[in-house]
C-alpha cells in the first residue's frame, strides 16, 4: 500500500485545495450551495482520489483513481474560469490559481504515464 502523503502531487493538490477554500470564502452568499460548493467539491476530489488510489493494491486501480483526479482538476479549472468571468475572483488570483491547477494536471498525467510503463 502506498502512503499518499509522500506523493508530491497529493501535497500540491492538498495545499491548492486549502488555498481555494480561502479564495472562495468571499464568494456571494447566494452561491454557497451553488458555485462555491461545486468548486470546493471538485477541488477536494483531486487529493481525495489520489489518496483513495494509493489504498488500492494494483497500479491499474491507482491509475483509474488518477483518471478521476485528473477529471476533477479539469472541472476545477473550468469553475475557476467561471468564477473569474462572474467577477468572484480577480484576474491576478485567477492567473495564480490557473497556473497551479495546470501544474497539478501535468503532474497527475506524468504519474499516470509512469504507472502505465511499469
Amino acid at each position: 500500500m502506498r502512503d499518499f502523503k509522500k506523493y508530491e502531487i497529493w501535497q500540491l493538490s492538498h495545499a491548492f485545495t486549502l488555498k481555494l477554500y480561502t479564495n472562495t470564502s468571499s464568494f456571494p452568499r447566494e452561491e454557497v450551495y451553488g458555485l462555491t460548493s461545486q468548486i470546493r467539491r471538485a477541488c477536494a476530489s483531486i487529493p481525495t482520489n489520489i489518496s483513495e488510489g494509493c489504498g488500492r493494491t494494483s497500479d491499474k486501480e491507482f491509475n483509474q483513481f488518477l483518471n478521476i483526479a485528473l477529471g476533477s482538476a479539469t472541472e476545477t479549472e473550468y469553475l475557476l474560469i467561471l468564477s473569474k468571468d462572474l467577477k468572484y475572483i480577480d484576474n491576478e488570483i485567477f492567473e495564480t490559481l490557473e497556473k497551479e491547477i495546470n501544474i497539478i494536471k501535468s503532474k497527475i498525467y506524468k504519474l499516470k504515464q509512469i504507472l502505465i510503463q511499469q
